[in-house]
């Protein structure tokens, strides 16, 4: 490390409107690990953790842990873990530097220092940011008891992979070193992610012991172990928590330009808006930091603010993505400046505020005209092509939940489903109009050897609706997926324009 990078030795000489960690971090202890470091953890999370640090709470440093890459740690362990968080607005950019990240562990390289760190009485809270696709649940909603990497970690509990293997086995030791448990507080899109890893965790620590299977007489007398998931499901929190915070990915020009304005390197700054919210159900046995001084919402139940934030900000954001992809624009502030692309968003939000909880007293109205302002940020550069991954994982929850609402109150889901045709008609069109990796999906595989077959509109519908399990089972999934096709067939023939003339958009 030089003098040229970002450290604890350099951070006191960085130029005055530069943000520091106002406490001595030497004297913070760690209180949280962190399961999933990214850049959303370390602009949200993290960010809120400063604040108390810097409050004297200095019992709630973090742990940082990646359960695949490297790539975080390499490039912050030189930094002594700070970072820049860059907030970006059409009126300008703060910097701040985030200290509350004390060490980094990478999962794959060291799995005994993550168990340990989880097992240590100083962690109260263990906090996740990870993917739809990383809670591991089979096509019913159960966990896929035959993944290969569940199946590793029923096998080799010492050395897990998944967040399920680290979180059952360092919960196994604090039981048996008597420790209380530390509560588990999803970070993520997820709908209802508490009480969704609660019971993939209750599944998991099942497995880990087949005598868990016997009569309960022989389940009293099992070890410790075969108790697990009792103790899992019966001692341990798990609230649920709605996140909100646009985090675009930090390019070459971002790290010139702060460089430049810092004075020092910082390998991994991160970039965010101005806007941030955290929703967050109060149950926490072991104790957590006083969030709510700096504008955390504790709330008993978190699900209207969930269903509001989904189906409005991710289920547009998905739409922007998709419809800009296919419009040619390349960044949301570029995308939703196309004045059919507006117009799509307020008929989208006209079908999906009426599937929200009406007894919650959502301000919808407000929420709306902040995320258009949010979305007109020209300063973040928020790719479309980032936003578009995983559709298929974040489809069901963002658009298809609100379409089956909608029909089954008797009104019609145009608008949503375009969102869905859209997506099929951007994953058609990668190798083609678009880059061939210019997104990425769980079922590209699939989608490829579909794509190749050539369908029609209705067959194509109907296929990646099996494929991708949207609306099965349900009474309404034939109008739907006839809805769906009539969109695809629009987008495949004339493009977005031809399919907002059929909803009398121009």
């Amino acid at each position: 490390m030089t003098d040229r990078r970002l450290s604890d030795s350099t951070q006191q000489a960085l130029p005055a409107s530069v943000a520091v960690p106002r406490y001595e971090r030497n004297s913070v202890s760690p209180g949280i690990v962190h399961l999933g470091v990214g850049a959303f953890h370390r602009a949200h999370q993290a960010a809120y953790v400063d604040d108390c640090l810097a409050a004297g709470e200095t019992g709630w440093g973090i742990v940082g842990v990646s359960l695949r890459s490297p790539d975080t740690r390499d490039a912050l362990a030189p930094q002594d873990g700070l970072y820049t968080l860059a907030i970006t607005s059409s009126g300008g950019e703060k910097l701040r530097v985030i200290g509350s990240i004390l060490s980094m562990l990478v999962a794959p390289e060291d799995p005994a220092a993550v168990l340990a760190a989880l097992a240590d009485p100083r962690t109260r809270i263990v906090t996740l940011t990870i993917t739809e696709k990383a809670y591991l649940r089979a096509a019913g909603g159960g966990l896929d008891k035959i993944h290969p990497d569940i199946l590793h970690d029923l096998a080799n509990p010492q050395a897990p992979r998944t967040a399920h293997g680290f979180l059952a086995e360092s919960l196994s030791r604090r039981r048996a070193a008597g420790i209380p448990p530390f509560t588990v507080l999803c970070c993520d899109n997820l709908p209802a992610n508490g009480a969704t890893l609660h019971r993939l965790l209750v599944e998991f620590a099942a497995l880990r012991d087949a005598r868990l299977a016997a009569p309960s007489d022989a389940r009293l007398a099992a070890p410790s172990d075969a108790r697990l998931a009792g103790h899992i499901a019966d001692g341990v929190a798990f609230p649920s928590s709605m996140v909100d915070r646009i985090v675009p990915a930090t390019t070459d020009a971002d790290l010139a330009r702060i460089a430049g304005q810092l004075g020092v390197e910082d390998a991994w700054p991160v970039m965010t808006e101005p806007f941030c919210q955290w929703v967050i159900e109060d149950d926490f046995p072991a104790g957590r930091p006083a969030w709510e001084k700096f504008g955390v919402t504790m709330v008993g139940d978190v699900r209207p603010f969930e269903d509001m934030k989904l189906r409005l900000l991710n289920g547009s954001h998905s739409a922007i993505a998709y419809l800009g992809l296919l419009s040619g624009h390349a960044t949301v502030d570029r995308a939703f400046a196309d004045r059919a692309i507006r117009r799509f968003v307020d008929g989208l939000w006209a079908e999906a505020i009426p599937t929200l909880p009406q007894n919650a007293e959502l301000d919808t109205a407000g929420y709306t005209t902040e995320l258009a302002e949010r979305y007109s940020n020209t300063a973040l550069a928020h790719r479309t092509a980032q936003i578009a991954n995983d559709g298929s994982q974040k489809l069901p929850q963002r658009i298809v939940a609100s379409a089956v609402e909608r029909l089954t109150a008797g009104a019609s889901p145009a608008h949503l489903m375009l969102v869905v045709a859209a997506w099929i008609a951007a994953c058609e069109a990668r190798g083609k109009a678009l880059p061939e990796s210019h997104f990425t999906d769980p079922l590209d595989a699939q989608l490829a050897s579909l794509a190749h077959r050539q369908l029609s509109a209705g067959e194509a519908a109907m296929a990646v609706f099996d494929l991708a399990g949207f609306a099965r089972d349900h009474a309404e999934r034939q109008t739907l997926i006839e809805l769906t096709a009539a969109h695809l067939e629009r987008l495949r023939t004339g493009g977005p324009a031809t399919a907002f003339a059929a909803l009398d958009i121009a």
